[in-house]
């Protein structure tokens, strides 16, 4: 239970294999725009998230699934009514909802892009723009030696800073300073570490952002090798900003579901790879779906 979207993914899975998934089912919700101003998830995003909880559920079963995991992230972590709505849901359809921490969420991440790119790549630093929050990892092993969340995400940014449709050009100019503020701590710590000998980045911003600067579509396969860089990503920030979100649906590469957000999503790469010191980043198809899934693998299955 993301941030943007409910996502269920049913996997075969088994001790020593790739966590390759059999179905993938999922449904938009926007969650993080159903805030109100006390910070509570509203009476229609209970609605929505009960829903399509459900509905996964009743998929799950259908599917023949023996085992169900199921977690949420930043919007319902973040929420002043977390355990209320928790409680609904589990209510409603039986599920209940484990809620990740923005550490945990960071780290298993991180596992899942450690797994892919195996141990010869060395020190990794991994970038993921949620909807709701940035994580930030580190570390040459499976685990990392840093581990952040801030609630930097996309739709987060887009519903609490833009209020028209492109953005001004000062409330771009401010978003960026507000994000260059928050990563001053984390980057220090991080850059303190020494330099990575790969960057990475995850989630479905990241690979956005790739496919709008000219890496390949993800009809070529998830081995592909695909990048980022920040001379790119300021070009692109430079075009889309003045742009509708209906205009930018038009661009190759970018769905109508992710239009109103990219401009956000790119502010926060740029800065996070500015802040780091990254001209280039590769981007992982794993992230933390795939981080559940690898962790669960590794306790043992019946």
């Amino acid at each position: 239970m993301g941030s943007n979207t409910v996502h269920l993914v049913a996997v075969d899975a088994r001790t020593g294999g790739h966590p390759t998934p059999m179905s993938d089912w999922k449904t938009t919700l926007r969650l993080v725009e159903l805030l109100d101003d006390d910070g509570n998830i509203d009476d229609r995003g209970i609605k929505k998230l009960t829903s399509a909880v459900g509905e996964a559920s009743e998929l799950a079963v259908t599917l023949g699934c023996k085992e169900i995991m199921p977690f949420a992230t930043s919007a319902v972590r973040s929420a002043t009514n977390s355990h209320a709505v928790l409680d609904h849901v589990e209510k409603e359809t039986g599920v209940r909802l484990e809620v990740l921490s923005g550490e945990d969420e960071a780290r298993l991440t991180f596992l899942a892009v450690r797994r892919w790119y195996g141990w010869s790549a060395g020190r990794i630093t991994n970038l993921d723009i949620g909807g709701g929050s940035l994580e930030i990892s580190t570390g040459s092993d499976e685990e990392p030696d840093l581990a952040f969340s801030l609630d930097l995400g996309a739709g987060r940014l887009t519903h609490t800073w833009f209020d028209t449709d492109p953005p001004a050009r000062k409330k771009v100019n401010l978003l960026r300073d507000y994000i260059d503020a928050e990563l001053v701590d984390v980057s220090r710590q991080m850059r303190n570490l020494g330099e990575a000998s790969l960057s990475v980045g995850t989630s479905k911003t990241f690979r956005t952002l790739a496919r709008l600067t000219g890496a390949a579509p993800s009809s070529a396969g998830p081995h592909v090798k695909r990048t980022l860089t920040a001379p790119g990503l300021r070009q692109l920030i430079a075009f889309i900003s003045r742009m509708t979100a209906a205009d930018r649906a038009e661009l190759e590469g970018i769905s109508s579901d992710r239009s109103h957000q990219i401009v956000a999503g790119a502010l926060v790469a740029e800065a996070s790879m500015r802040a780091l010191g990254l001209e280039k980043i590769e981007i992982c198809p794993w992230a933390l779906r795939e981080g559940v899934i690898l962790r669960r693998i590794d306790t043992g299955l019946d």
